[in-house]
């Protein structure tokens, strides 16, 4: 799988959507089970289990970890939502992909004759190219709502023009359609505290393997003949600094994704209290900024050369510093959240 991904990572970013390689490489890890309930013949797997798979998928290609992702979360808001009879529909395939959005800002719903008249925009729908369904939030008789709809049913305006993730294809999807009423339900938010652990760790996990990513990269050149431009030094290994650089580099790296796991395994024990989510969310926001961190000290090791566009170290820097900045991972309101919790 790993082999395909990073073969493949190029071009996934060139097209702006997964190669159709990445994606079954990704279908035949099970990435896109994840969230597919038991019952249907998914994992609906654990933190843990969530955060080790995006983050080795991430190590090779950030974007397809990223849609794996995006994917888990829609499902998970999918499961209990809508009529059994439609989860059964959706969940036939339990690897099946489905695109999200829960902020329903760009759309409307009301009530007509057969169901619920849906329109509007939503932004930055992941892999919504590739998708066979998308979760469309939407506010309906003043009820935070989920309408789910097939990917056919919409439109796509090719709007994700960004410096990182660009393979994501985080599209603006455009609907204006009549939903059967069986397949719009009443979102369950904010949900279980371990769900919302798991949404957190769903963009983190990605940005944690892109980080680790980068460092495969940092680590072969120090195993190359590359040596500190305008120096005696005959290779990288030779320079205490630049040792002392990686060393920096790594430790913030595995830093990320220990505190990463931590949070993950706090979220499988569950029992998390108001405070401990507030902390633990304060945890993922520390955990990306590591990974940036990290990558700019790899960086600082490979020059101007770091930004070669045949070099995939800026690729994971890209990658790294847009992905981190997710919502889910907003410093200054984790910190704000937590001083809020504390102070009662």
């Amino acid at each position: 799988m790993n082999d395909i991904l990073a073969a493949n990572a190029e071009k996934t970013e060139e097209q702006g959507r997964p190669t159709a390689e990445s994606l079954q490489a990704a279908r035949t890890a099970g990435a896109f089970a994840l969230r597919t309930p038991r019952r249907y013949g998914g994992a609906w797997a654990g933190a843990v289990e969530i955060a080790r798979m995006l983050s080795d998928l991430g190590r090779d290609c950030p974007a397809t970890a990223w849609i794996a992702g995006t994917c888990l979360t829609a499902k998970t808001l999918t499961a209990g939502t809508v009529s059994e009879s439609v989860e059964r529909a959706v969940f036939a395939d339990p690897d099946t992909l489905v695109a999200g959005s829960g902020n329903p800002a760009g759309g409307r719903a009301e009530r007509v004759a057969g169901g619920v008249r849906v329109t509007g925009r939503w932004a930055n729908m992941s892999g919504c190219e590739d998708a066979t369904w998308a979760v469309l939030g939407v506010l309906l008789d003043g009820v935070f709502s989920a309408a789910l709809v097939p990917t056919a049913d919409l439109t796509i305006d090719r709007t994700w023009r960004m410096a990182g993730m660009r393979g994501t294809g985080s599209h603006t999807v455009v609907a204006d359609l009549v939903v059967p009423d069986e397949r719009v339900g009443a979102l369950r938010l904010p949900g279980p505290p371990e769900d919302r652990m798991v949404y957190g760790l769903s963009v983190l996990g990605p940005i944690v393997g892109a980080t680790l990513g980068a460092l495969d990269e940092t680590t072969a050149m120090f195993a190359s003949d590359r040596k500190p431009f305008m120096t005696p030094y005959t290779s990288m290994g030779e320079s205490p600094g630049a040792r002392h650089w990686l060393a920096d580099a790594a430790r913030l790296a595995h830093r990320a994704e220990r505190t990463m796991l931590a949070v993950a395994t706090a979220a499988d024990a569950g029992g998390l209290t108001a405070a401990d989510q507030a902390r633990l969310s304060a945890d993922l926001a520390d955990s990306a900024r590591d990974c940036r961190d990290a990558v700019e000290r790899m960086l600082d090791l490979h020059g101007a050369g770091g930004f070669a566009t045949s070099n995939a170290l800026q690729r994971f820097w890209r990658d790294v510093a847009v992905g981190s900045r997710h919502p889910h991972l907003n410093p200054y309101l984790a910190t704000e959240r937590y001083g809020t919790a504390l102070a009662g």
